[in-house]
Parts: structure tokens; sequence; C-alpha cells
């Protein structure tokens, strides 16, 4: 098993990071596909037309998210905590993802990157 940290800072209000990562509409906005979201604790969710797939854990509106990720039948959950830390006009989104199973963290890692963090960045910074 295997962790990630990312760090990425946002020119955008932390309502608006917020929304992005926990409204289905709005995920649907910047990742072209369908998703399944809700802000209940225990909810199970989609992203990516089901490639994605978890529950909800924990909500602290405009500063906190934590998920569990599915990896088939992995015994240890996979937690994803996102932490959102607002200062004049910018967010600093920190992101840690836990107990990524060996084989799969390189395809994360590059899907965290190329397909997460960064389309949220420039969906979120548009002018």
């Amino acid at each position: 098993m295997k962790d990630y940290k990312s760090r990425i800072k946002i020119k955008a209000e932390a309502e608006d990071v917020y929304a992005a990562i926990v409204n289905p509409f709005t995920l649907e906005l910047w990742t072209g596909a369908k998703a399944e979201m809700s802000e209940v604790p225990g909810s199970e969710f989609s992203l990516w037309d089901g490639d994605i797939s978890g529950m909800n854990l924990e909500f602290e509106p405009y500063k906190r998210i934590v998920q569990q990720w599915y990896f088939g039948a992995q015994e240890i959950p996979s937690i994803v905590t996102f932490k959102l830390f607002p200062s004049k006009g910018t967010v600093q989104l920190d992101l840690l993802h836990t107990n990524i199973p060996e084989e799969d963290y390189d395809d994360m890692v590059h899907g965290w990157e190329e397909f997460y963090l960064e389309p949220l960045k420039q969906f979120l910074e548009i002018e």
C-alpha cells in the first residue's frame, strides 16, 4: 500500500472549490462525465461514469471532505481527504490519498494530476 499527497493553489473562493468537489452538477461540468454525489455521510458516490466509486465519510463545509475509494475487495480502506485553506482570493487544496494498492499507484497518481487536480484548477480559474 502506498500514499499520495498533493498541494495546489487555486484562484477561487473556498465555497466554489468545495462545490466543485461535492456538487454533482458542478462535477459533471468540469469532468465532462456523469457523476453521482451527495453530501450525506455514508452515501455512495460515482465519478467518471463509474470509473471511480466509493463512500462519503465526512463533510466540513468549505474546509474538509473525507471519502473512501473502492479498490475491489481491498481489506484496508483507501481514504481520500481534501482540506481547503482559503487565503485572500485563493484556496490551498491539500489532498491525501492513503492505502492505494501498489499495482494501482502509478495510474492513480497520473489520474489525480491529469484528470482531477489540473482540470479542477483550470475550471475554477476561468476568468
